[in-house]
């Protein structure tokens, strides 16, 4: 190798030196010093994605059971008047939604689209989160067909299921020309629990509902019990085989 060669050699490892001194040496004390978090952007300490899964509070989906919509139906309430509602089945039990967008269409007998409403609903841990629209205006076109979507990517994340603290019994129902149904809920934790909502399903005795209804309490302090009441203004279409009351609260978010 001639002098100018190694001289060369000599300053490309100078220069390559230099870079691993500046560069390399820092990047790797921050590697080895600062502990991984859940922010850092890279996947370390357990996570099964990037700042996913492990110990970090937003959840892996690729781990977690599907979810599933169990069904979605319209319910008449007057001419030109209806409410909608469905069944969300979450089979996580530790882990739930903030925020889930959602989008019910409502098509009649000539699959053309009626009406549709959109919100913002959470989904609870292990359990089924009723979605209940109300104050649906179609006009003069007949709802016989229903379809709920979610119109954004769910992001998943651990939680605890806030509604397991309530519950409900002494449900009566009276099937007359203005039909009520009447339940007991109760706060059966010490803590006081806020803005509990309730959703009131009635289905006929083949399994399919065919009306609903939703209250809600501001505050239902630990261990007290309040008493529900959901009406109709019309009769009820079918007879009543079985009534679903469920409450719906906020998943708890631990950080």
């Amino acid at each position: 190798m001639s002098w100018a060669s190694r001289r060369r050699a000599l300053y490309i490892m100078g220069v390559v030196l230099f870079f691993v001194v500046v560069i390399g040496f820092p990047l790797l004390y921050t590697y080895i010093t600062i502990p991984p978090t859940c922010t850092d952007a890279v996947q370390n300490q357990g996570e099964t994605a990037i700042d996913r899964g492990g110990p970090c509070p937003l959840l892996d989906e690729r781990s977690l059971q599907a979810h599933a919509v169990l069904w979605a139906r319209a319910f008449r309430v007057r001419d030109g008047s209806y409410s909608v509602a469905a069944y969300i089945q979450n089979p996580n039990k530790n882990a739930g939604v903030k925020a889930a967008r959602y989008r019910f269409a409502l098509y009649d007998s000539q699959n053309v689209l009626v009406a549709d409403r959109e919100g913002t609903t959470f989904l609870m841990p292990g359990t089924i989160t009723p979605v209940f629209e109300s104050r649906i205006d179609t006009g003069t076109r007949v709802v016989t067909r229903s379809y709920f979507e979610f119109t954004e990517p769910l992001v998943w994340e651990r939680a605890d299921n806030a509604a397991l603290a309530i519950s409900v019994g002494n449900k009566q129902v009276s099937n007359t020309k203005t039909p009520r149904i009447t339940a007991t809920a109760q706060n059966v934790s010490v803590a006081d629990v806020f803005d509990v909502g309730f959703t009131a399903v009635v289905f006929d005795p083949a399994g399919n509902a065919f009306a609903g209804s939703a209250t809600a309490l501001t505050r239902l302090n630990g261990g007290d019990s309040a008493e529900l009441i959901f009406s109709w203004s019309d009769p009820f279409p079918a007879h009543v085989g079985r009534v679903d009351v469920l409450p719906v609260v906020s998943p708890a978010f631990p950080r």
